[in-house]
């Protein structure tokens, strides 16, 4: 990649910050922020503590998802396992090898990053890093998780990676973890695996790495 073409860490000051709302999982900010000479505006975003999800790939190139009711949008959708980064300090792969154990009832001998977004920076703060997860063994029946609420139900389903990417593109498969972790994992497969990093690679927009 060109060395010009990278995203920055600039945050312009804000002059206030408060409140607007406080919730279980999230909270509801309100800025005022200086740009300089283009003045100060008022900004208000949700302020979220990020996730980690996982493309746990077996030796036959499938890709391990789980079904899962989401309200807001009144659907089941099929979905990477993933989970939030409500720890605070916890490392990230650690989060991740707890998901996949509790959501698909796998471990993973080998760990990669595979890809980071921000799933709505316009309006959130929300950090995601997807997480490739090979070497994969079943966690015995008696450690398994307990699944509870609307996990109560969960089916894990293997499917192969390209199929995973059809579905994405003919507008089959919605969940944003699901849709970039397949993406990425064909293209990183195309490239011979070159460009993963490792399980600990930077990740300068975690929540708490990027100033207030």
């Amino acid at each position: 990649m060109s060395a010009s073409l990278h995203d920055v860490v600039a945050p312009r000051p804000a002059t206030r910050r408060d409140g607007a709302f406080a919730g279980r999982i999230f909270d509801v900010v309100r800025e005022d922020v200086d740009l300089g000479d283009a003045g100060t505006v008022l900004r208000e975003y949700v302020d979220h503590p990020g996730a980690v999800a996982i493309v746990a790939l077996d030796a036959d190139d499938n890709v391990a998802l789980v079904d899962q009711y989401r309200h807001p949008v009144r659907s089941v959708l099929w979905e990477i396992p993933a989970g939030l980064l409500d720890v605070e300090g916890e490392d990230a792969q650690l989060a991740a090898a707890r998901e996949l154990a509790e959501e698909a009832d796998l471990r993973a001998g080998r760990w990669d990053v595979l890809v980071d977004f921000l799933t709505s920076p316009g309006g959130s703060n929300e950090a995601l890093r997807v997480f490739l997860a090979r070497d994969l063994t079943s966690v015995p029946e008696a450690e398994r998780h307990v699944r509870t609420d609307e996990e109560a139900a969960m089916q894990v389903r293997w499917v192969p990676l390209d199929e995973v990417v059809a579905g994405v593109l003919d507008g089959s498969l919605h969940n944003p973890s699901t849709a970039v972790g397949a993406l990425a994992a064909a293209a990183a497969r195309a490239g011979g695996w070159d460009a993963l990093r490792p399980a600990d690679a930077p990740w300068p927009y975690r929540r708490g790495a990027l100033p207030r």
